[in-house]
């Protein structure tokens, strides 16, 4: 499809973490309903504030530059980014936990242009498949291992971090997209996501 309609040829996912519940409430949330009530800061847009609403929270549009000051008033109650945007951003100095909920897995894909890549011999081709992949899997496995240090860190600045009940987010945010969207996906695609 990619191919066909976008002329590209879709070499590799890059992933680049999970995005995860950060707060300023000392409260433990072990399920989506822990979260009524907490304006959670969601980036400006219909898709993400309804993604908000699908993990339980009160979205709260807030540029990514007013994050931290937003906190730090009181103006939202917490932020959701990956980890290691979370320590850049310094959200930690004015939160008190975080709460590892993966609810998106954050990901592009390298590409290239199939007018480049149908001018490559197939050994090249080959070659250059084999070298992204090899590149991205050590990617992710330092990023992964970032990840873990950064858990670190924020443990010893005093933060919690800890994982809910993931299931139980999943459960609930499954319905809130099903009752919204469900009727314009393709037969059995919830299926196929989930045995991924």
């Amino acid at each position: 499809m990619a191919r066909d309609q976008l002329g590209i040829q879709v070499i590799v996912p890059v992933y680049f973490g999970t995005r995860n519940v950060n707060l300023k409430p000392d409260k433990v949330i072990k399920i989506p309903a822990d979260l009524a009530g907490i304006k959670l800061r969601m980036p400006p847009g219909e898709f993400w504030q309804f993604l908000g609403e699908s993990i339980g929270v009160n979205p709260t549009p807030v540029p990514i530059s007013e994050v931290y000051t937003a906190l730090q008033t009181g103006a939202i109650d917490g932020q959701d980014n990956p980890l290691l945007l979370s320590k850049l951003m310094k959200f930690y100095e004015v939160t008190t936990q975080f709460v590892l909920t993966g609810h998106v897995v954050g990901y592009d894909v390298m590409v290239v242009t199939t007018k480049i890549w149908d001018a490559m011999p197939r050994a090249g081709q080959a070659q250059f498949q084999a070298a992204a992949e090899k590149s991205f899997d050590d990617y992710t496995v330092k990023f992964n291992a970032q990840e873990r240090d950064v858990i670190e860190f924020f443990k010893g600045q005093g933060k919690k971090v800890y994982t809910p009940d993931v299931a139980a987010f999943r459960t609930y945010a499954q319905k809130k997209y099903l009752d919204k969207y469900g009727q314009d996906w393709p037969k059995g695609a919830l299926e196929r996501i989930n045995a991924v």
